[in-house]
């Protein structure tokens, strides 16, 4: 008799998930269209699916049989993606379990909609389901968990194991984006592949641990410095993809590729920085130039997706210490790689991103539609970043200002606006490689916003450190394969990691020995303590003879992923 009841029950239990399934589909369609999470790949979200259909079936089996049952079963996994497409809405960044601390800000600031229905479904599973749970059958419940149970010891103890793991079966993790990611694997799959990743990070960091420890040592270092401060302004501009073509041997143009007054500002007086990446991976370039460590990549593939906001006291953190009102202004998205909690963890104080990209978050920038072009062209963002400049030396005259700006024009494709910006220099090359084409006459474009952006800074502003760098030098259309065709450097070692670095001290222009860009905080706290950090550390931006290999900087590198993984 016992037999046709259970089979009754599996039977509705099938037709409520195929039900569930294709309805949850169609609300991830909804929230794409708010300009959430695609669905383009959903298709290949497996352990997703799998995932979505246990915990359908044990909320569904753990109720009491009553007309609801179904719809009830399925609140707990909407709830879970209401967060999710909610914080993403409000923040523009994946939600993960650690930023479960922000959930109070975060209801604060929706729409009143959503915070209609999350608070809604938070009541009926607080109130309602401890009594609507079927606690006749114990041993149901207990089997039901199991795997649940299983799962979170797996993650908790065995976090490595269960990373390799899922890196196995996910369809990709894409290291430079977590909405990408979510869009390939899922919102509960990513949620626990990060969670899992945070505490395989905390295992190797541990040794490195002493949070004491480590505030002490950056107030003894800037209490040091503070008597030579100099409460100069700090200008440090990022390019995303700036590539001076000069720097090919064999490669001719039908007109000079750098602007007339790029070259009156600057002439011979350009510097080389090795980049930690080639081709892409922006945050790396990006965490070497204001952690002062290079990006060894212990404990991910990208050193952002560890940072969770937690103090790393690197560049800006120290500046702050300094007096500096340390401010990052990034001309994309703050989900690309991870960059909203890498800021934050880093010390800068504000942080600012283009209002479209930005939900809630306030910000003095503005994308508009770049066309075809696809990225904010140099010229508007510099602008901006120049307006905000102008008013802090204004409004705050007595504070110094430590300016991090990171660009995203000349980002691959390298697409042009004929209209606007049509290709006027030809290349004289026996190599094609259109996209080396669209590079060059870029270049032309963006060395005459960037003069334009550094001359009137210098107006405002002389007595300042201008630092220009580029984050890397772009793919092209063939790799290395392009540097390599046309020498790229004379193919020095590593030839295409260099990049091309403009410093202004003080209104001159100054050229280095080939830096690399970890050591760019050291050459900015030189600056600012009037050469009091050099006389005390080993600052190999003044003397090759002072390189360390890059694995001399392990501990520190260590040290200070220990802090920004807390």
């Amino acid at each position: 008799m016992s037999k046709q009841p259970t089979l009754l029950n599996r039977l509705s239990l099938f037709l409520h998930l195929a039900l569930f399934i294709p309805a949850l589909y169609g609300y991830t369609l909804l929230m794409e269209d708010l300009n959430g999470f695609s669905t383009v790949h959903t298709d290949g979200q497996l352990i997703e699916l799998v995932l979505l259909i246990y915990l359908y079936g044990l909320f569904f089996s753990l109720l009491k049989p009553f007309p609801g049952r179904g719809l009830v079963a399925g609140l707990p996994i909407v709830l879970i993606y209401l967060i999710h497409d909610t914080f993403y809405f409000a923040f523009r960044k994946v939600f993960r379990l650690i930023n479960v601390s922000e959930l109070p800000e975060l209801l604060q600031i929706i729409p009143l909609g959503y915070l209609l229905l999350v608070i809604a479904i938070i009541v009926i599973s607080i109130i309602f389901l401890p009594k609507i749970v079927d606690y006749r059958h114990p041993g149901k419940i207990i089997l039901w968990l199991s795997p649940l149970v299983l799962l979170s010891s797996f993650i908790a103890c065995t976090p490595g194991a269960f990373v390799n793991n899922f890196e196995k079966a996910a369809t990709e993790i894409v290291t430079y984006s977590d909405r990408k990611s979510v869009e390939y694997n899922g919102r509960i799959s990513m949620l626990l592949y990060r969670e899992a990743q945070r505490l395989k990070a905390l295992d190797q960091l541990e040794p490195y641990l002493d949070r004491v420890a480590y505030n002490q040592q950056a107030t003894t270092l800037t209490a040091r410095l503070e008597p030579h401060n100099n409460h100069r302004n700090i200008y440090l501009i990022v390019l995303e993809s700036f590539l001076d073509p000069r720097l090919f041997s064999d490669l001719g143009f039908s007109r000079p590729p750098a602007h007339p007054e790029f070259d009156k500002l600057f002439g011979d007086n350009l510097g080389l920085s090795v980049a930690p990446v080639f081709g892409g991976a922006t945050a790396q370039a990006e965490f070497e130039v204001l952690c002062g460590v290079p990006a060894l990549e212990q404990l991910s593939s990208v050193e952002f997706n560890v940072f969770t906001g937690a103090q790393a006291h690197c560049l800006p953190s120290l500046l702050g210490k300094l007096g500096y009102r340390s401010v990052a202004s990034n001309g994309y998205k703050p989900n690309f790689f991870n960059a909203l909690p890498g800021y934050v963890g880093m010390g800068f104080a504000e942080s600012y991103f283009p209002r479209e990209f930005s939900g809630a978050r306030e910000s003095y920038l503005e994308y508009g539609d770049p066309g075809q072009e696809e990225y904010l062209f140099d010229k508007p963002l510099l602008e901006q970043n120049l307006g905000f400049i102008k008013t802090h030396l204004k409004q705050h005259p007595s504070q110094p200002l430590f300016n991090y700006l990171m660009t995203i024009y000349g980002h691959l494709p390298h697409n042009l606006d004929p209209e606007k910006r049509p290709e006027i220099i030809k290349l004289e090359s026996s190599y094609p490689d259109e996209h080396l084409t669209r590079s060059v006459n870029q270049f032309y474009y963006r060395t005459e916003a960037i003069a334009d952006y550094v001359k009137q800074l210098l107006s405002i502003d002389r007595e300042s450190l201008i630092i220009l760098i580029s984050d890397h030098v772009p793919p092209l259309r063939n790799g290395p394969n392009t540097y390599n065709a046309l020498r790229y450097l004379d193919n020095r070692e590593n030839s295409y990691y260099h990049n091309t670095i403009a410093i202004i001290e003080n209104g001159e222009p100054k050229v280095y020995p080939v830096m690399r860009h970890f050591d760019l905080p050291a050459l900015i706290l030189n600056y600012v303590s009037n050469g009091e950090y050099c006389r005390d550390n080993s600052c190999a931006f003044i003397k090759d003879t002072q390189r360390m290999p890059r694995e001399a900087y392990m501990d520190n590198y260590m040290k200070i992923m220990a802090h920004a993984a807390e």
